[in-house]
C-alpha cells in the first residue's frame, strides 16, 4: 500500500520526467543529424528547428556516392564477427572448464590489452600486414576488426560459460559424446545469448572501426563508410545536408541490430552474474 502514497507517487512522476530528460539531451544530437539531413539546400546555421517540407534528395545522393562504402561495411563487420566469434568461443570455453593455471590472470592480460592504444596496434600490425600481404584487403581488416571485440568476447562468454551446470557436461560425456561434440551440440546452445550479446558488440566495434581502416588501407579498394563520410566531409563541406544523410545511412544497421538483439543483449550480459 506504501506504494502508493502521494510522495511515492511524486517520486515516481520525477524519476520519469528526469529519464524522460536525460534521454532527450542524448538524443538531440542524433535529432539535429537527421534534421539536417531533411534540409539539404540548408547552410549548417540555416536550419530550421523542424523540417518545414522534409527534402529527402540529400539521402539520395548520400546512397549514390556511400552506398559501395556501406555494403563494404557490412562485409567487413559480418567477417570480423565471424572470427571473434571462431577465436573467442573456444578460448573462453576452455578457461571456464578445463581448469588452466593461471586462467585468472590470462583473463585479466585480455582485458589489459584494450588499455592499449588503436594507433600503437595499428602501426604494428601495418608492418606486418606489408609482409604478408593484407594491405588492402578485406580479409586483412576483418582481421584487425575481430581483434576489437576478441577481448570483450572472451570475458562475457567466459563468465556465462562458468555457470552452466557440470551435470549438463557429464551427462552428455557419458551419452558418449567427445570434448569438440559437447561444445558444440551442447555448450554452444546454451550459450546462445552471450554469443548473440558478443557477435553484436563486435559488429558495432568492427562498424565504428576508423583507426584501422585509415592506416590499412592504402588505395580505394576497401574502403569502410566511416572513411568514407571522412573522406565525404572534405570534399562536400558545403553540403551539409548530404554529409548527415550518410551519417544516418550508416547508423541504420546498428540501430535495427540493436532493436533486433536487445533481449537478448540483457540476458547474455547478466546471464553469468547468477551460478
Amino acid at each position: 500500500m506504501a506504494a502508493h502514497t502521494p510522495a511515492a507517487s511524486r517520486r515516481r512522476w520525477g524519476s520519469t520526467v528526469a529519464g524522460v530528460i536525460v534521454l532527450c539531451v542524448m538524443l538531440f544530437p542524433l535529432y539535429w543529424m537527421l534534421n539536417t539531413a531533411l534540409q539539404p539546400d540548408s547552410g549548417l546555421l540555416q536550419v530550421d528547428p523542424v523540417p518545414g517540407s522534409p527534402d529527402l534528395s540529400g539521402f539520395s545522393k548520400a546512397l549514390s556516392d556511400q552506398g559501395g562504402h556501406l555494403l563494404t561495411s557490412l562485409l567487413v563487420s559480418f567477417g570480423a564477427v565471424a572470427v571473434c566469434l571462431a577465436v573467442s568461443a573456444p578460448a573462453a570455453y576452455g578457461l571456464a572448464r578445463f581448469g588452466l593455471r593461471g586462467s585468472r590472470t590470462i583473463v585479466f592480460g585480455t582485458l589489459i590489452t584494450q588499455m592499449v592504444p588503436g594507433i600503437v596496434i595499428a602501426n604494428a600490425l601495418y608492418t606486418s600486414y606489408v609482409d604478408l600481404g593484407l594491405v588492402n584487403s578485406y580479409f586483412g581488416l576483418m582481421l584487425a576488426d575481430a581483434s576489437l571485440g576478441i577481448p570483450f568476447s572472451i570475458v562475457l562468454m567466459r563468465s556465462f560459460m562458468v555457470s552452466i551446470p557440470g551435470e549438463v557436461i557429464e551427462a552428455a560425456e557419458i551419452d558418449g559424446a567427445g570434448p569438440v561434440r559437447v561444445f558444440l551440440r551442447v555448450v554452444l546452445p546454451m550459450s546462445r545469448n552471450s554469443l548473440i550479446t558478443s557477435g553484436l558488440f563486435a559488429f558495432l566495434f568492427a562498424w565504428s572501426d576508423f583507426m584501422f581502416a585509415l592506416t590499412l588501407n592504402t588505395t580505394d579498394d576497401v574502403k569502410p563508410v566511416t572513411l568514407g563520410i571522412y573522406q565525404y566531409i572534405g570534399a562536400h563541406v558545403g553540403d551539409w545536408g548530404s554529409v548527415m544523410a550518410a551519417s544516418v545511412l550508416s547508423a541504420v544497421p546498428a540501430a535495427i541490430l540493436l532493436v533486433l538483439a536487445q533481449k537478448y543483449i540483457a540476458a547474455g550480459i547478466t546471464g553469468g552474474s547468477v551460478k
